[in-house]
């Protein structure tokens, strides 16, 4: 009777057992022509009544798993922007690896025209916006195109802002932006068929560094086949100069080998017309003496950028990634011509000055890059070692020469000087990372080291008659360096209709800067936790919410810092700031996504004593200064209205509208040291419409329109722009060449006018680049130029405080 009750308890046990194990769902997801569809909605739901059980996302290569599956009979099935795959029964009794789970393509007729151009697509994830752009309209540009037109991002001068702050562009995770021409000269010889997705990370995770706000990071293809491929592509460009670029890439690809090999030459001759004025005020509140100034600056510049790429997988478990970047502007010439008119209150002309100031510069930055893989025997684990070393050098001689003249044209003085400035910047950073998942969730967790070096000498010599503004003394030694240790985690689960990701990061930062001429130090040593969260709630496909916080901190750049002064004539100059201090933000946001169509962003941004231009007039001395200062308070907040959707079959239209309020509280120095809150109520809208204009989706054109209707910039604020641009894109000979042509700021319109008036601070100017002009493109495949690519980019957060100011 014992060995039965043991028997029939041991059976009960059993079979309890069973029914209490759980198992695992794993497959990916592809399309009929078994590409793969990142990030696609797994649901998983009774086979009875199609209730939902639960559900997660697919990654990047469109893999997926499903953990903690009880046993029991199941339907699975595939979503994404409204598709979804034929929905497949399962009867869960063990753990099961599915093959594809596929997501027909959208096949559009319209009046017998097929249109084989698939339509960009947009996706809400816990920490990110993806506009997936691979084999689409928007994907024939280049990939400076293809950023300019990413949802949520807003386009103000050839700056590429999110929520009001400058992005930083990525490529694969790895930073690429050394200045603002810089990487939009690296970006513009990129095509855009080269890229997957670009992701708008508004608060970027803890895995990425916590100075540096926005991130928009370039996805590109994989290579899947081996083989060769190449391209030469080119661009004519006739704006108020013709200018062109040239450029060829070349790839190949082994079982075990990847090379990538890029070189550009963008060769520019550019003239921008500058009019600037100042009111300069007496202590009773009225004009004395009105400045009225005219530039006109003619660049010259010889960019040519190189990049290599090396990826080598010695085996399953472990792979190595080499990438350089060579970058060099060498011999570039800046002539500046300048007339100035002085008008007393009554506007009567009082004297006029002519300045001639030419510059020669030399830029080089070279920037290396390793990377090493070692994936563990744990499904999804691995360690990941990285090292970098950049090293920038920048050098410029300036020769100034001014002319005074009375009313009548009579000559009374002259004045002038030459500036020779060197600036070296080293960089060196290591970082390693380990990732692993646990059951449905994932955890992360690195350390990162950062050492920079910077070493500036300005030398002012060969004066010709007197200043009050400008002596010898001004000459200088400084000497920038700053050591940033960091560690951070991250934990990101899903489960039924939620995804949830945590995460902190906290960096030591000491640094110290030393100028010998003011025989002054300025020292940082503090340690900063920047913690982050994220949350997504996706009830069904058509709606999903999501909110996030993330706390990050902005250095100041490396030529902010310099205590050094660049004349535009000896009343008219900018300044560093030796004593810049980093600043601190926290931002919040909150999401509603549409069925993957119509998206609304709610954002609050606390800038706390954000690093902003601020120009001072000095009314006594009539002189006017620009530079970099901590404001006493900064914050922002809006509205974002995205629209993503196919009104017709060959006709799709995104659609972006921002309106916002942005405000910043300095202290102003010639005004009696008080404190002044500059704000601004603002839109910005966006409306491009991309067109399939031939049967076979060869010929494609695009329509967009800009308008902002004023913008926050430090102590100025600017009036309204408009821009308008056309283009259209033609392949042929079965994609082996494409040739395009564009034309930009049609009305021109796209040149507003920045204006500093405030208690007896009164002065404004506008500038005018070459924004308006026609564009000549053409691209050349050969070898097998269907290959996709793996290309990667390059460089570390640090690099982009080599940026140099406007």
């Amino acid at each position: 009777m014992k060995n039965l009750t043991s028997i029939v308890l041991l059976v009960l046990f059993t079979i309890c057992g069973a029914y209490a194990q759980t198992f695992t769902i794993t497959g990916k997801v592809v399309d009929e022509q078994n590409q793969i569809i990142p990030y696609a909605n797994i649901l998983l739901l009774q086979a009875t009544d199609s209730t939902f059980v639960k559900g997660t996302s697919a990654n990047e290569e469109g893999f997926f798993e499903l953990s903690e599956v009880e046993p029991n009979l199941y339907l699975l099935q595939a979503s994404y922007v409204g598709r979804g795959s034929e929905p497949r029964a399962l009867d869960i009794a063990t753990d099961v690896s599915l093959g594809a789970l596929i997501i027909p393509l959208e096949n559009n007729e319209l009046d017998e025209v097929v249109v084989t151009a698939k339509r960009p697509k947009l996706q809400r994830l816990p920490d990110r916006l993806v506009f997936s752009v691979e084999n689409t309209v928007v994907s024939q540009g280049t990939s400076w195109d293809i950023l300019k037109n990413t949802p949520g991002v807003i386009v103000n001068q050839d700056n590429l802002l999110i929520r009001g702050q400058n992005a930083t562009v990525y490529l694969n995770d790895r930073k690429v932006q050394l200045s603002g021409q810089e990487v939009q000269d690296l970006l513009q010889g990129l095509s855009g068929t080269n890229i997957k997705s670009v992701e708008v990370i508004a608060n970027p995770p803890a895995s990425y560094d916590a100075e540096g706000g926005p991130i928009l990071n370039i996805v590109t293809s994989k290579n899947i086949v081996p083989g060769y491929k190449g391209s030469v592509n080119g661009t004519l460009t006739q704006a108020v100069f013709p200018k062109f670029s040239v450029g060829t890439s070349h790839y190949y690809k082994t079982d075990k080998l990847n090379l990538f090999a890029n070189y550009t030459i963008n060769p520019r001759k550019e003239i921008n017309k500058t009019k600037k004025g100042i009111n300069f005020i007496n202590g009773a509140n009225t004009i004395f003496s009105v400045w009225d100034t005219d530039y006109n600056q003619t660049d010259k510049s010889h960019s040519q950028n190189a990049s290599f790429i090396l990826d080598y997988d010695f085996d399953e478990k472990n792979s190595l990634n080499l990438t350089s970047n060579l970058l060099f502007n060498l011999n570039q010439e800046q002539e500046t011509l300048l007339d100035n008119e002085m008008r007393n209150a009554q506007a009567q002309l009082d004297s006029t000055f002519t300045s001639q100031n030419n510059a020669n510069m030399d830029n080089t930055n070279l920037a290396f890059d390793l990377t090493y893989v070692h994936k563990l025997k744990k499904e999804g684990a691995q360690i990941r070692a990285n090292g970098h070393y950049t090293y920038f050098n920048g050098e410029m001689f300036q020769r100034l020469s001014s002319n005074y003249f009375d009313a009548d044209g009579t000559f009374l003085r002259d004045f002038g000087f030459d500036t020779d400035s060197d600036q070296e910047i080293k960089i060196f950073t290591g970082q390693l990372d380990y990732s692993t998942p646990i059951g449905n969730a994932s955890f992360e967790t690195g350390a990162k080291m950062s050492s920079i070096t910077s070493e500036n000498n300005m030398d002012f010599f060969n004066f010709n008659g007197s200043s009050n503004t400008v002596d010898a003394s001004q000459s200088d030694r400084y000497i920038y360096d700053e050591d940033v240790y960091a560690a951070y985690m991250s934990f990101v689960k899903n489960w039924e209709k939620w995804s949830m990701k945590l995460g902190v990061r906290g960096e030591l930062t000491k640094a110290e800067g030393r100028s010998l001429t003011l025989d002054q130090v300025n020292t940082q040593d503090f340690f900063e936790p920047f913690p982050s969260i994220y949350l997504l709630y996706s009830p069904s496909d058509k709606h999903s919410f999501s909110f996030d916080y993330g706390r990050n901190i902005n250095r100041p750049k490396y030529n902010d810092l310099n205590p050094f002064r660049f004349f535009y004539n000896e009343n008219d100059y900018e300044e560093g700031n030796p004593g810049l201090k980093p600043n601190f933000s926290n931002n919040f946001n909150f999401n509603y996504t549409l069925n993957s169509e119509y998206f609304f962003d709610v954002y609050y941004r606390d800038n706390g004593s954000n690093i902003a231009y601020l120009v001072f007039q000095d009314n006594n001395n009539q002189t006017l200064v620009e530079l970099k200062q901590n404001v006493l308070d900064s914050k922002s907040y809006g509205l974002d209205f995205t629209l993503s959707k196919s009104i017709l079959p060959p006709w799709y239209m995104y659609a972006y509208t921002s309106v916002f309020h942005e405000e910043e509280t300095f202290l102003a120095e010639q005004s009696g040291n008080v404190p002044y809150t500059n704000e601004v109520n603002g839109v910005y809208a966006y409306v491009g419409n991309y067109l399939t204009l031939s049967s076979d989706g060869t010929f494609t054109g695009e329509v967009a329109a800009t308008y902002v209707s004023k913008f926050l910039f430090g102590s100025y604020v600017s009036d309204e722009q408009f821009n308008l641009t056309i283009g259209l894109r033609k392949t042929l000979f079965d994609n082996k060449i494409t040739l395009s042509l564009a034309a930009e700021d049609i009305l021109e319109q796209y040149v507003p006018t920045y204006r500093s008036q405030y208690l007896n601070q009164d002065n404004f100017y506008r500038r005018r680049p070459e924004t308006q002009f026609i564009r000549f493109g053409f691209t050349y495949n050969f070898g097998n130029f269907r290959l996709e690519d793996n290309q990667r980019g390059i460089d570390k957060k640090e690099r982009e405080r080599l940026e140099s100011q406007d």
